[in-house]
């Protein structure tokens, strides 16, 4: 018995094991991450290490050596990084010189453009593209404005898989052959919802416009000349694939989204939402701060700027502000705070330079977490069950506060608007209303709700593409179709044609038929012609 027990259990494991997903031979991976952002690379590092895990050979440009040396991993470092706060310094967005909806797109391209172009100036990654010793099954690229460098894709004829780090946008829906129907999907830029009025509509639409156009008319023509002057070593420019056709070779976009913070919209097989692959269970935190932390008897605020807004950078009113609303509370704050000799810091509250975010939102002792509103600091929020203050200052992070908001989780406090009263009571409010907390335990249970992990659905669909060398099949033929085409709007105007044409004949037919026939004239005799004449005068 025992034995036909144990033969059951084998054969079933076996049969399991049949049925399961095709296995994937290790394969050699090209990452491409030029965009020197730490907090990119934090999300983006986690896939590499997974695909590392899983026996792959990664290499991967990027601005951030490893901080372990693994042997199935090549750095092509660019170095030294792109040098974002020098050409778009901090204290601009503390100025609040972005919170244009036309700026924020203009300061997205012009990023892009110029790290695009720095990138791919670095020697190492020149020499690179002229090295011509080894081949890859797959690209990875980050989807984050910049489209020169899918260009690899072409050299080493590999298909291409994207990782979208700030979630769906029209640019990707085009990828993918979809056209975004602004009519209930708002522009990422815009704080808006899927609920629109007639004169959100209309706005959604001109900023929309004017994203499709400029971006069709400049941008993609500027990622175009970076990428035919770069890779000329390769090829003459005339044999080079345009960008627009490199997007549309795309086979899966990876998108930093999740079906519980974004509204339902049009997709396609081959966009699938990644939201939350990053987070890990939370790790042991460091003694002093697990101390300050268990000790907190009223709860713990924690405060981060992330990891480019530095609170040290912060203008003494906004600062002296914070120190004051944080003295007069009974909670302990735990504050990242890159400077930590600060005068007349109060006794509740620790600043450090670093802090593990994900792993101290975790702590059951955190009741508040104070928040830039960055899309990975907002998911770990999320994800760990914690209300949220946010402080807005560009990009994406004003969409963010927005859904959180109307979650029920989350209050906003724009930073110009930060004083003693403002702040104090957002602060108050979001630790006396249950509310806030019961909304925040609620949006967890949504974003942890998965058919599977999200990291192992990414490794899915990377290993998918390896093993089918591509996915066409994901997308429709759309994807060759002019907008008047997907729209029907040739159709609709050839019928309309068809239909004033076959108007036009049928009223001149039916004229023929219904109109009265004329009087026949009498024949005039001689008589009457007669009498017509007049008598001449003598």
């Amino acid at each position: 018995m025992h034995f036909r027990a144990l033969s059951y259990i084998i054969g079933c494991a076996v049969a399991f094991t049949a049925l399961g997903p095709p296995s994937v031979e290790c394969g050699k991976i090209l990452f491409l991450v030029p965009f020197p952002a730490p907090s990119h690379w934090l999300w983006i590092e986690h896939f590499v290490k997974e695909l590392l895990s899983r026996g792959h050979e990664v290499t991967a440009i990027t601005n951030f050596p490893a901080k372990e040396a693994h042997r199935n991993y090549t750095e092509i470092l660019i170095d030294p990084p792109y040098d974002i706060p020098y050409y778009f310094p901090v204290s601009d967005i503390y100025d609040s010189k972005y919170n244009s909806d036309l700026n924020n797109l203009f300061l997205y391209w012009r990023v892009g453009i110029s790290t695009t172009q720095y990138a791919l100036e670095d020697e190492n990654v020149q020499q690179f593209i002229e090295q011509d010793d080894t081949d890859f099954d797959v690209i990875i690229s980050e989807q984050f404005y910049q489209e020169a460098f899918l260009m690899f894709a072409h050299k080493y004829r590999a298909p291409i898989v994207t990782l979208c780090t700030l979630g769906h946008a029209n640019h990707i829906d085009q990828a993918m052959g979809l056209v975004t129907p602004w009519s209930f999907v708002p522009h990422p830029v815009l704080l808006l919802s899927d609920d629109m009025t007639f004169s959100e509509r209309c706005y959604n639409f001109l900023i929309s416009l004017a994203d499709l156009v400029i971006r069709q008319l400049y941008y993609i023509p500027q990622q175009n000349r970076l990428a035919q002057i770069h890779f000329a070593k390769i090829e003459g420019p005339e044999l080079m694939p345009s960008i627009r056709d490199l997007e549309k070779s795309i086979s899966v976009i990876l998108v930093n989204s999740h079906l519980s913070t974004s509204p339902p919209r049009p997709t396609i097989p081959g966009l699938v939402n990644v939201a939350g692959a990053h987070i890990k269970p939370a790790k042991e935190l460091p003694d002093d701060i697990r101390k300050f932390l268990d000790g907190a008897k009223e709860g713990v605020i924690f405060f981060s700027l992330g990891s480019y807004m530095k609170s040290a950078d912060m203008p003494k009113d906004k600062m002296k502000a914070f120190l004051e609303v944080f003295r007069n509370i009974k909670q302990r704050v735990l504050w990242k705070y890159e400077n930590e000799d600060v005068a007349r810091l109060p006794k509740n509250v620790m600043v450090r330079k670093w802090l593990p975010q994900s792993d101290i939102l975790a702590h059951p002792k955190v009741v508040l977490f104070i928040t830039h509103g960055g899309m990975f600091g907002s998911q770990e929020g999320i994800y760990r069950g914690v209300p949220m203050l946010y402080i807005p200052f560009y990009g994406d992070q004003h969409r963010n506060a927005l859904k959180a908001e109307q979650a029920g989780y989350a209050l906003t406090l724009n930073f110009p608007e930060v004083n003693v009263i403002t702040l104090g009571s957002r602060i108050n409010e979001l630790l006396t209303n249950p509310t806030f907390m019961k909304q925040a335990k609620r949006a967890s249970e949504l974003f942890r709700d998965n058919l599977v992990p999200p990291m192992q659905e990414a490794m899915h669909w990377i290993e998918y593409v390896m093993r089918h060398k591509g996915a066409k099949h994901l997308k429709t033929r759309a994807i060759d179709l002019s907008w008047t085409q997907y729209l029907m709007v040739d159709v609709v105007g050839f019928f309309a044609l068809v239909f004033l044409l076959a108007a036009v004949v049928f009223y001149k037919v039916l004229g023929l038929f219904l109109t009265p026939p004329k009087p026949k004239s009498k024949p005039k005799t001689r008589d009457m012609m007669l009498g017509m004449r007049k008598p001449k005068l003598n």
